[in-house]
């Protein structure tokens, strides 16, 4: 690191937990970010803040008036712009050493594995189970980190799934993808404003964490926060091995 660098992130350098040596892993890093939304906007902007050195960042969105309660990455002007375009604008002025590299495209199967494969964590910001259930299955194949992510209406969760480990369960031992859930949407359902702040800036505590290889957090376990009462609860998750995800991949 040069002298700037030390005193961009002098405040993560004066923690013992982190110091020189963690911040050079941020710098490091490359971050896969899917979903630039609600819960990606303020995921990205912290670890942009933070010197994850590269941000993949993927949506095939383009940004609405309607986003703009919440999706603080945005502003008004990138009203009609790619989300990702927007996104990496706002990334850029906060942070120019970083790395940003834009897919404005609804990634598929094929393409998830390639891109979860160049990474190094995963963060699932997006809206719907599909994608949820398709990044859950690229990160199992490539045994890489998932920090997931979800918020309707004033509720909220954060689960961390470290697939460099054994033992962990997956996304779909928690939400089975053959179960009949109910899909909410904000678009129909509506969603608290800061809700989302705190769900995506949890998310990316735990991914700085994971990056920086601190142990202590949600590894293994859901957070819940109901924001109309500030409820907040944890749960340990257990792995399913009747999972058709996992259960006879990593067991």
């Amino acid at each position: 690191m040069d002298d700037q660098q030390l005193l961009r992130y002098s405040r993560h350098i004066l923690l013992n937990e982190i110091g020189i040596e963690g911040q050079q892993r941020l710098l490091d890093a490359r971050a896969l970010i899917i979903g630039l939304g609600g819960l990606g906007s303020p995921a990205a902007l912290y670890l942009a803040a933070s010197g994850v050195g590269r941000l993949i960042l993927c949506d095939h969105d383009t940004v609405d008036f309607s986003n703009l309660q919440r999706q603080i990455i945005h502003r008004t002007a990138s009203v009609g712009q790619p989300k990702v375009a927007s996104a990496q604008a706002a990334l850029r002025d906060i942070n120019p050493e970083i790395e940003c590299i834009t897919l404005p495209v609804r990634a598929e199967a094929a393409q998830l594995r390639d891109l979860v494969a160049r990474t190094d964590v995963v963060l699932d910001c997006s809206d719907n189970f599909a994608t949820r259930y398709a990044v859950n299955r690229a990160c199992l194949a490539q045994r890489k980190p998932l920090v997931s992510g979800a918020a309707i209406q004033f509720e909220g969760q954060v689960a961390v799934f470290d697939f460099r480990r054994d033992d962990v369960p997956c996304y779909n031992c928690l939400f089975p993808e053959d179960s009949q859930a109910a899909e909410l949407r904000c678009a129909t359902t509506g969603v608290f404003a800061p809700l989302v702040g705190f769900i995506g800036s949890l998310q990316a505590a735990e991914t700085l964490k994971l990056l920086m290889g601190i142990e202590r957090g949600l590894s293994g376990k859901l957070l819940m926060v109901n924001a109309l009462d500030m409820n907040i609860m944890r749960s340990t998750l257990s792995k399913d091995h009747t999972c058709r995800a996992c259960g006879g991949l990593l067991s």
